[in-house]
């Protein structure tokens, strides 16, 4: 949203000194003359008009009010009853126009160098919503808000702070974030949608140590819950490095009990993303590990579950308005915890899989991006309508505000 300021005119006043008193009378008449014969200056320029005024952004002052919109037309020829798309979160639906999501976001501030108070929410409406819904809440079948927390600034030595946050944030793993536009690409990796959480609701602790070093530490209901389903809480933290402005690498882990009623089975693991900026390019690389102690919610409920991941993404913009993003992934849920039964994957005790996508993103219209995309799915089980593997190809258009 543009920011209006007031605009200042500042008005100029010419000062005449008095006239010399000895003057010829030549010099007089041929002064006379001049002011006779003189045009006279043109009136100054009218000044510019105001910017119209933003009722909201004057009515709360300090806010800000961004958002998006977005659509999408996706297609596979393996579709599971000619409609869902196997193992696909927000382009899951075949051959359909959805609406993906309408996105409201507002924001305040907080000052990091003295005692301040901030504030972050944002409302989603759409087909989207529907699959990132956390247990307790929602709003409506087809809506929800999947950040909302108030940011309480204390300051520090370095001009930083520490930060609380307190409320539903969004998690601390991986690259891929639940507004699509941000992303590389189009659809969701399979990381993204099987081996991390979407968000967390509780309490966060948050600072920056210097340009190289940050770290964020959370106390949260469990994953993807605003209603804790036990009686015992999830632990996540993240350490980020930053040896300079072209790399960074974020590792965090992560401990608790997520099963309804089940204070005894922990999940636990750790997340690593490592990024690297090359010139026009820039490449990402993510790497899972997780395990679930035994517990009756696992396909094998006699023994422990474990899964691990690796991903990388390769971007490269050929100018302001045409880039490329690519993606590879793979996933081994050696148990079938992280895939049974979900998104259209069959009931499994166990299989391996991975995505190979090809996203480009055209901004040739100011404020909105277009992406199509081609993305190749396989599995080691025969989860596409009875076949291993799937092609699918998405167009999808978004508009920032």
């Amino acid at each position: 949203m543009a920011k209006f300021g007031i605009r200042c005119f500042a008005v100029a006043v010419l000062a005449v000194s008095p006239a010399a008193p000895a003057r010829s009378a030549a010099q007089g008449a041929a002064g006379a003359a001049d002011t006779a014969t003189k045009k006279p200056d043109p009136p100054p320029p009218a000044p510019p008009a105001p910017p119209p005024t933003n009722h909201l952004e004057t009515t709360l002052a300090g806010f800000k009010l961004t958002g998006f919109a977005e659509g999408s037309y996706s297609y596979t020829g393996h579709s599971l009853g000619d409609t869902a798309i196997v193992g696909r979160l927000y382009d899951r639906l075949q051959n359909r126009f959805m609406l993906n999501a309408l996105a409201v976001v507002l924001d305040r501030a907080y000052d990091p160098a003295k005692f301040s108070a901030g504030f972050h929410t944002e409302i989603l409406v759409g087909q989207d919503a529907t699959v990132i819904q956390s247990t307790g809440f929602k709003l409506g079948d087809q809506g929800d808000i999947p950040h909302l927390y108030v940011t309480l600034n204390v300051p520090t030595a370095s001009g930083n702070g520490l930060q609380f946050k307190i409320g539903r944030i969004p998690t601390l793993m991986g690259l891929e974030v639940i507004e699509t536009y941000a992303n590389p690409n189009w659809s969701e990796g399979n990381q993204f949608i099987y081996v991390e959480n979407f968000t967390g609701t509780g309490l966060s602790v948050e600072t920056k140590f210097n340009d190289h070093l940050d770290a964020q530490f959370r106390v949260i209901n469990g994953w993807d819950q605003v209603t804790d389903v036990n009686s015992h809480k999830s632990l996540m933290a993240r350490v980020g490095i930053y040896p300079d402005g072209l790399t960074s690498l974020g590792i965090v882990g992560f401990w608790g009990p997520e099963e309804p009623g089940n204070n005894q089975a922990n999940r636990y693991g750790v997340d690593g993303l490592l990024w690297r900026k090359l010139g026009k390019a820039a490449a990402w690389i993510q790497a899972d590990f997780g395990t679930e102690q035994a517990n009756a919610a696992l396909p094998d409920p006699t023994r422990d579950a474990k899964w691990w991941a690796l991903g990388g993404w390769v971007t490269y913009d050929f100018d302001a308005s045409v880039g490329l993003a690519l993606r590879g992934d793979y996933v081994n849920d050696e148990n079938g915890a992280r895939t049974s039964g979900v998104l259209g994957f069959a009931p499994n005790t166990g299989q391996k899989f991975g995505s190979a996508t090809a996203t480009l993103n055209i901004r040739s219209w100011p404020d909105a991006v277009v992406r199509p995309e081609v993305r190749y799915d396989r599995s080691t089980l025969a989860t596409f309508s009875g076949k291993k593997d799937q092609v699918s190809v998405a167009l999808a258009v978004a508009y920032l505000y």
